[in-house]
């Protein structure tokens, strides 16, 4: 009989289900690492491409900088005119919404799955994460699975979000509470073109 690493006995079928599953995650694995090649490509149109090849949704106008990094490309959504900056990640395991006119600035990390504490096995715990649009998320924020951060809001430097954030409102801080509020209430700029080869 076959345990799994808990020492559990599994049944032909569980089984088959974890050869399967390491077979998807080692091309997973190969995916994510032919990702990372190509986020070091100087030019924002080849980029774009082959991440719409993998899955990735990214609308008009939008643009992911250089060495960004997903996980599971297929599971995130970029909305128009909005600007992903370098050394980003982003994490597809479960939807991963960003709306359009969003300023997402370098080495920000959105999760939506995570280690769930209470669990005997140390199991993942995956949830959707969604961004509205006109948000500003400052660099090296870091937002976490479960959490909707809505229209105008604006996510300070550093600042780690456990919980929903309400439109237009400033957070700041670890974790994350209110410091503010944006003053305008209808945003409708566009950011424009992103740097020539970043």
């Amino acid at each position: 009989m076959l345990k799994d690493k808990n020492g559990k006995n599994l049944t032909g079928g569980e089984v088959i289900e974890k050869v399967l599953n390491r077979i998807s995650n080692v091309i997973l694995d190969f995916e994510l690492m032919t990702l990372r090649w190509v986020s070091h490509v100087p030019s924002h149109t080849f980029r774009k491409i082959i991440y719409k090849l993998s899955g990735m949704k990214i609308g008009k106008g939008s643009t992911v900088h250089m060495w960004a990094n997903f996980f599971d490309p297929s599971g995130i959504s970029i909305g128009e005119d909005t600007i992903v900056g370098d050394h980003a990640f982003l994490d597809g395991r479960a939807a991963l919404t960003i709306g359009s006119h969003v300023d997402i600035a370098s080495s920000v990390m959105i999760y939506n799955s995570e280690h769930d504490l209470e669990s005997e096995e140390f199991s993942a715990r995956t949830e959707p994460v969604e961004i509205g649009n006109y948000v500003f998320v400052g660099p090296r924020a870091i937002i976490l699975p479960g959490v909707k951060i809505g229209k105008g809001a604006v996510v300070a430097a550093g600042a780690v979000v456990t919980k929903d954030v309400p439109e237009f409102t400033i957070v700041g801080g670890v974790p994350a509470g209110k410091i503010g509020e944006r003053r305008e209430r209808n945003p409708h700029y566009i950011l424009g073109r992103a740097r020539l080869f970043q």
